[in-house]
């Protein structure tokens, strides 16, 4: 007697043990161990699993003795009927195995049976029907003898597991934003095959781009925005806890405000006017509303616009204030220690950053402006000397220098110091990255194909930059840690290559060489952060040559 789920079953062993029948009823699911080669069989609705395997086995008839080989391969599948069907239908499969018969012998078949219990839905429901597979064995015969012949009836639907390693692929799919990944690797699985589909917007697509296993990065998802997008930010602007996409589009004068839609997924754009050639755009509450703000840097206007939070992710028309010529870069940030957002503007065409303090409720005073170098392309407002006053860091592309300008309170500041850096260095971001806790400046050299690291020496000193290759064009640099090794990691967007670079920290503010992910057509901004709550960095880029933003979700 064999006890299964709970049932007493009979077990009827033929020929010396060597092969098995189970004879039982309402049952789901059946175990059965072949001790004479270590063969164990587990059938049920769903799957055949054959486990241990061996390469040749021995098994007798009851004329002649002889070893036979045997290889195992078989399905199960599974099906329902409606409601009001018939009664549940089994059909048992078989378990063949040839055997070797001796010279002039003749051909002899053994075939163990191991019926499939169906199991029925609750009451009144539909029944269902279970087949069992058959597990089918080759045969060797002897030199002059008959052929032996093996019958297995194969039904293809569950998955095989053989206790041998195979190659597995896995294909997921979505509608309408549809992300393909392939991924090679190693498993238990023979074969399996798997395809979820999920609905995001319906003018979302992506780009399949991978045959390798995820390195960090998924392919990315793209989401139209508007014309020529130079600048992109990310931050929940209603208050659902999940980061939306704001876009400054400098071929059609407005931002794109792309809500969250759960998942890492975002729905349509709404789009905001503002001035003339929008450059770069900063999120941040202004008017102490618990209600992010959009400013936005307009090149060919310069002008800054302030579009307050009207609520639920909208926003009010913009209110413009007049800074230097050729606005390009935009920060918000309290410098004056009042708890009121301040906003600073690089000022490319005038050499100079604009400071304009916050009157209160979201209004600005007159910009005061201060001299920086050459071309002065990007900003970053964060405390570089420990003296709890934010100080101004600037890339100037024109001198192939950065500026820092240290902040003495009130929101003044003092003369800017100077850094040499690679050729054309047009973004900028700070960050500690060999963990003594104090800001490094990082800069993408977009003429020379590198990132700059500038490690603080202290008191808001900084040795010779280290450089490390990028990708064609580098315009726009993060610096965050995205494999959760508590060490700031760089993340480039290549405008040349269409590419976005993360170079992994090796420590002690060194780092590794570049790993590439694909992109949209020139990406010109990139922002990295959380996306869809799952706590793993995800990477936004705005691609001004194919006027979308790409999502690339962390793995």
């Amino acid at each position: 007697m064999f006890k299964v789920n709970g049932s007493i079953s009979a077990l009827n062993y033929l020929s010396s043990n060597q092969t098995c029948q189970l004879f039982s009823s309402n049952i789901s699911s059946v175990f059965v161990e072949f001790n004479s080669n270590s063969t164990l069989l587990f059938l049920n609705q769903l799957s055949g699993t054959i486990l241990n395997q061996p390469s040749t086995s021995t098994s007798s008839s009851s004329s002649v003795a002889a070893p036979s080989s045997t290889t195992a391969a078989g399905a199960a599948a599974a099906s329902t009927t409606a409601a009001g069907a018939a009664a549940p239908t089994t059909t048992a499969a078989a378990v063949a195995a040839a055997s070797t018969t001796a010279p002039g012998a003749a051909a002899s078949t053994t075939t163990a049976a191991v019926a499939a219990a169906s199991t029925t839905a609750a009451a009144g429901a539909a029944a269902s029907a279970t087949t069992a597979a058959a597990v089918a064995a080759a045969s060797t015969t002897a030199p002059g003898a008959a052929a032996s012949t093996t019958t297995a009836a194969a039904v293809a639907a569950a998955s095989i597991t053989t206790a041998s390693s195979s190659t597995s692929t896995t294909t997921s799919s979505t509608s309408t934003s549809t992300t393909t990944s392939k991924t090679t690797s190693t498993s238990t699985t023979t074969s399996s095959s798997s395809t979820s589909t999920s609905t995001t917007t319906s003018t979302s697509t992506t780009t399949s781009a991978t045959t390798s296993a995820c390195n960090l990065f998924s392919n990315q998802i793209t989401y139209p925005v508007g014309s020529n997008p130079r600048s992109v930010a990310v931050v929940d602007v209603n208050n659902d806890n999940k980061s939306d996409i704001i876009v400054g589009n400098y071929g059609s004068n407005n931002v794109s405000v792309l809500l969250n839609a759960g998942s890492g997924t975002f729905n349509a754009q709404t789009t905001y006017s503002v001035g003339s050639l929008p450059y770069s755009v900063a999120v941040v509450d202004v008017n102490n509303d618990n209600k992010p703000d959009i400013i936005v840097a307009n090149s060919g206007s310069n002008t800054t616009s302030v579009l307050l939070n009207a609520g639920n992710g909208t926003f009010l028309q913009q209110t413009t204030y007049s800074v230097g010529s050729l606005p390009y870069s935009v920060a918000v940030v309290d410098v004056n220690n009042d708890n009121k957002p301040d906003i600073i503007v690089a000022n490319s065409g005038s050499n100079t950053t604009s400071v304009l303090l916050n009157a209160g409720s979201g209004t600005f005073l007159h910009q005061t402006t201060y001299s920086v170098g050459s071309t002065p392309y990007a900003v970053e407002v964060v405390d570089v000397n420990n003296d709890n006053q934010p100080d101004i860091i600037v890339a100037n592309e024109g001198s192939n220098t950065v500026s820092v300008l240290f902040n003495v309170g009130n929101g003044t500041f003092l003369h800017q110091t100077t850094y040499s850096v690679g050729t054309n260095p047009i973004s900028v971001a700070i960050a500690d990255v060999n963990g003594d806790n104090k800001p490094d400046i990082v800069v993408a050299n977009f003429g020379s194909n590198t990132t700059g690291v500038l490690l603080n020496a202290g008191n808001g000193t900084f040795t010779n930059q280290a450089t490390y290759s990028v990708g064609s064009a580098p315009r726009s640099v993060a610096v965050i840690d995205v494999n959760k090794d508590i060490k700031p990691d760089i993340i480039v967007t290549n405008s040349g290559s269409s590419t976005v670079s993360v170079l992994l920290n090796a420590d002690n503010g060194t780092f590794l060489s570049q790993t590439t992910y694909s992109v949209g057509s020139y990406p010109c901004s990139i922002v990295v952060i959380d996306v869809n709550n799952d706590d793993k960095h995800d990477i936004v880029v705005a691609n001004r040559a194919s006027n979308d933003v790409s999502v690339l979700l962390h793995c």
